[in-house]
């Protein structure tokens, strides 16, 4: 035991031979794209007497297109910079008696989008982690004040009594009860009749408590009060009355469970997620008070019971707790195809991105499967400063809230003074609170960017085991949605005094790391401006007889291809190395394409008129109920078009100019032998046809509900002559 105790609680791995492949790929590409760069600017600077200004307009324009798509690669070379991966050994840990507790916090805000069934599940998991379960306190906030979802709690409360005991005898790995009892190899290790036998009363029960929470949804509130007026609810969910078929010692060996909707009034700013967080932190302050908080969304279920341990094989190492703000888990997802058309995984961000965040000082807070300290959410106020005047100013008029920020126990006035502390929680969670206090308003990127500018570090923990599995998006129009909601939050930072490029570099951990959080932040806007250009400007110069790029002949004509081939080769290697196949490559280029077009350009949009006063803030979450002709469809591979005419539009009338200008380019090639002269501008609509075929068939060929209805392609259409007309006035 005392050799075991001197053991480390994790390892780093550094990856060296991806630290080399990569930095000698910049080396080279970044080479290539001086030359590129010098070729397009020498344009302005030498005489050329085919020159004019509808020319000059053209290559200005390619110019600066070209300049953003070479910074942001810059940008993105940040998380390849340093890779890493770690590995945890919870079995090293002290016993149970040494462990800190752990407020675990889920968010929902819609039960019509969010099922209560759904949520419960999640709850259900938090509840039975692999945890003592008197140092375990669960919180779900409802922003939509929804008495279905309260009702659900307490149902929860009811089976829980006979799924975690079940959970714990036989050690059940997946513990949300949804996903055990739909896969049957979880049962492999046990057989056994006794097992069995009870394995089908729990299912008995569960399949009983589903129907009650559904019905309390058929016969309930099931509309959520997201834009009424509500106020604030808090129940700490417990049941009086006792099975005996239960052991007593397993009934009481619960985590405690608190419901939690704040007050919200027209009249009064919600901040939405980042608000109800704001909520959690100052109530469970006052009832449990954990050092350690666990952030879930309401569709990702701990998959893995010992994610709690695993994290705190980091926060308990002495070497580098004091300055550990996080440690963040990869969400993953249990509904994702194998084709995954929608790249919904999000293979690049979970795969390699935060292991090379990781690398540089850690990544952010990725929305869920993160472990944070609570003393790093209010680190400022309470290191610099203990005034307790100062403190209110920054944290509000509760005094018990202001206790709770010097201590990291659980406050031992809970029992005695419950009706008194549910009380001071009824204020910390009304929506006047906040008001003249130093609460933030933002959630997740911002979050981690301010904790790195403070001097807080974080770790990526990505074990074999999935510790948390949710629900991707499964359709086109949750997916843009949701990536438009994601872009307007990183562009909002992006045009802030917080731009990561101006705010981080003498703050965060090291400038490499501020260089990730600057292309987060700045990736939306260097891809949609660049893709809009490459997807018009070539090819209309195309359809009016005027080159843009050089010759084959050229020697620069070289230097081109070497570019395009080596960012394409660098992402196919980087796709087949994190073990997919060429089939994402091939999804997540044609992904990019659209989305850059669409949900990027909204986003930013979005973001920019919030700046200057001209829009409020909004949210939709996204819709977590199974549409089945939309998930047949998706499972077969097949795109399914049912979305706003604003993202349909865009992308359809895009190609439908590339096919114009490729059938239009095909033609100089064969009847007037210009091959040579324009093999670029023939070959970029080519590759935007052949990566965006799909469009096409939803335009022409299909015929299902999931098409692209044939107004959308007459208007896509018309939008393209419109682009030729303009195209034609400005490069004749």
């Amino acid at each position: 035991m005392e050799s075991s105790s001197k053991l480390p609680l994790h390892l780093c791995h550094v990856h060296k031979l991806s630290i080399f492949i990569n930095r000698t790929h910049i080396f080279f590409h970044s080479i290539a794209l001086v030359f590129l760069l010098y070729y397009r600017a020498s344009f302005f600077f030498f005489q050329d007497t085919t020159k004019t200004k509808a020319t000059t307009l053209a290559w200005l324009l390619v110019f600066v297109s070209e300049i953003f798509l070479s910074f942001e690669w810059l940008l993105s070379q940040s998380f390849r910079w340093r890779p890493v991966s770690r590995t945890a050994f919870p079995e090293r840990l002290p016993g149970d008696d040494k462990l800190p507790a752990v407020d675990v916090f889920i968010c929902t805000a819609d039960p019509e989008k969010e099922p209560t069934v759904g949520v419960m599940n999640t709850v259900l998991s938090a509840m039975a982690m692999d945890y003592p379960p008197e140092k375990l306190y669960v919180y779900l906030s409802d922003d939509g004040g929804a008495a279905v979802t309260l009702k659900g709690m307490r149902e929860a409360w009811r089976f829980a009594k006979w799924w975690l005991p079940f959970c714990r005898r036989y050690g059940i790995k997946c513990r949300a009860p949804e996903a055990y009892f739909s896969a049957e190899e979880e049962d492999a290790e046990f057989g056994g009749s006794e097992f069995i036998q009870e394995r089908e009363d729990i299912k008995e029960k569960f399949e009983v408590f589903k129907k009650r929470v559904r019905e309390k949804a058929t016969v309930g509130d099931t509309s959520s009060r997201l834009g009424r007026d509500h106020p604030a609810v808090i129940e700490v969910i417990q049941e009086t009355s006792s099975d005996d078929a239960i052991q007593e010692n397993e009934t009481k060996s619960m985590p405690l469970l608190v419901y939690v909707s704040r007050e919200k009034r027209p009249s009064h700013p919600h901040y939405f997620k980042a608000g109800a967080l704001n909520v959690l932190l100052r109530v469970s302050g006052v009832i449990s008070n954990s050092p350690y908080i666990l952030g879930l969304d309401c569709d990702m279920h701990c998959h893995d019971p010992s994610s709690a341990r695993q994290a705190m094989c980091f926060h308990l190492d002495p070497k580098i707790s004091p300055s550990l703000a996080l440690v963040q888990f990869p969400q993953k997802f249990h509904n994702i195809s194998n084709n995954d058309i929608y790249d919904s995984q999000l293979r690049s961000t979970f795969w390699l991105q935060w292991q090379g965040f990781d690398g540089v000082g850690g990544p952010c807070v990725s929305g869920s499967g993160y472990y944070i300290k609570r003393l790093s959410l209010c680190s400022n106020s309470i290191h610099e400063d203990g005034d307790p005047m100062k403190l209110r100013q920054s944290f509000g008029p509760s005094n018990e809230f202001i206790k709770s920020l010097h201590q990291n126990k659980k406050p031992d006035m809970l029992i005695h003074r419950k009706k008194a502390l549910l009380n001071e929680a009824q204020l910390l969670a009304s929506c006047a609170f906040e008001n003249g206090t130093e609460w933030g308003k933002e959630a997740n990127y911002f979050t981690g960017f301010r904790l790195h500018c403070k001097g807080w570090i974080s770790v990526y923990c990505n074990p074999p085991r999935p510790q948390f599995l949710g629900s991707g998006t499964t359709n086109l129009d949750d997916f843009l949605v949701q990536l438009t909601r994601w872009t307007s939050g990183l562009v909002d930072v992006a045009i802030s005094k917080f731009c990561p490029l101006v705010y981080g570099p003498l703050k965060t951990y090291t400038f490499v790391q501020s260089m990730c959080y600057a292309d987060l932040a700045l990736f939306p806007i260097f891809y949609f401006l660049p893709l809009w250009c490459f997807a018009t400007i070539p090819q209309l110069c195309l359809l009016n007889g005027i080159p843009l790029y050089p010759e084959v002949s050229n020697s620069y004509f070289i230097v081109f291809s070497f570019v395009f081939l080596s960012s394409i080769s660098k992402h196919l290697y980087e796709v087949l190395s994190t073990g997919f196949t060429f089939r994402h490559w091939i999804n997540e280029q044609r992904i990019w394409m659209m989305k850059s077009v669409t949900a990027h350009l909204y986003g930013s949009w979005d973001a920019f008129m919030k700046k200057i006063g001209m829009r409020e803030a909004s949210f939709f979450p996204t819709n977590k109920v199974d549409d089945v002709e939309q998930l047949k469809r998706y499972n077969m591979g097949v795109f399914d078009f049912q979305t706003s005419i604003l993202f349909l539009a865009p992308m359809a009338a895009l190609v439908i100019l590339n096919m114009a200008s490729f059938a239009v380019g095909i033609s100089r090639v064969i009847f007037l032998g210009e091959l040579d002269k324009f093999f670029i501008q023939v070959f970029i609509p080519f590759y935007v046809i052949l990566m965006n075929y799909p469009i096409i068939e939803g335009m022409l060929i299909r015929k299902d509900r999931g098409r692209i209805p044939p107004s959308v392609t007459l208007l896509s259409a018309i939008i393209s002559l419109i682009f030729y007309f303009l195209g034609s006035i400005i490069f004749m």
